[in-house]
């Protein structure tokens, strides 16, 4: 099946377009003190997935917690002021280098969605660091769940349908095997896996899936799929051109 046979591109947010684990590293090593410029990347994480499970609140105020939890296990600075600071960092967290030029192109042959596990207020924040490229978006607001509750999907489904959209036109992109990949194969979608961490070890600050899903489609960067998509018109367009 051709990427161009899709309508929709459906997106993960933040992992796969807004690159979070660089905004979590960099924000706790600027603000928790020496002990957390020593610390290495995996003994953050593990640290700051342990604080997001006991506060998996909305984004926009529950990372204040979650930083409390982390530097309260690592010992780093942990005072209120400091808190705050990294639930205002969460809001600037940066994109990936190549997520608003892709997004920009992708743009111009298929209706983007971002569904997303944060909340409308830090989802506006993602989305003018992307340039705003999206059509359409699904937050956690709205569905009143979070990813990989099934339930999530099928709301954006449903939304998409309203609007005209087939099920299988729609391409589901995302860099969590955990949150995305795996449940979105299981209901049926297609998926295209962005390995954002390709070349690493371990999963960073995403939980790790039970099992490993094979995608329809596997690139380790937006660029990637964009290029592909670009280079299927363009074989397109010389095949008519023969013709």
């Amino acid at each position: 099946m051709s990427l161009t046979s899709f309508k929709v591109l459906t997106f993960d947010v933040v992992g796969t377009l807004i690159d979070f684990e660089k905004g979590v590293l960099d924000a706790i090593r600027h603000i928790g003190g020496p002990k957390a410029v020593e610390a290495t990347d995996d003994k953050i994480f593990e640290a700051y997935k342990r604080g997001r499970d006991k506060f998996y609140g909305r984004s926009s105020f529950a990372m204040k917690d979650v930083y409390l939890s982390l530097a309260n296990e690592l010992g780093f600075k942990n005072d209120e002021a400091t808190a705050d600071a990294f639930q205002l960092s969460v809001f600037r967290w940066p994109a990936f280098s190549d997520s608003v030029d892709a997004l920009r192109r992708l743009r111009k042959n298929f209706r983007l969605v971002a569904m997303t596990n944060a909340d409308r207020t830090a989802f506006s924040a993602y989305s003018h660091t992307l340039g705003n490229p999206f059509h359409d978006s699904v937050t956690c607001d709205e569905t009143g769940v979070a990813k990989p509750d099934p339930r999530f999907f099928a709301f954006n489904c449903g939304r998409q349908s309203a609007h005209g959209y087939k099920f299988e036109e729609i391409l589901h992109v995302a860099q969590s095997q955990y949150h995305d990949i795996g449940v979105a194969r299981e209901l049926g979608y297609k998926v295209c896996w962005i390995e954002r961490r390709q070349g690493l070890k371990g999963f960073g600050g995403t939980p790790e899936p039970k099992v490993l899903t094979k995608p329809d489609y596997h690139f380790s960067t937006l660029k990637q799929l964009a290029d592909a998509v670009d280079a299927e018109i363009q074989g397109f367009a010389k095949t008519a051109t023969a013709a």
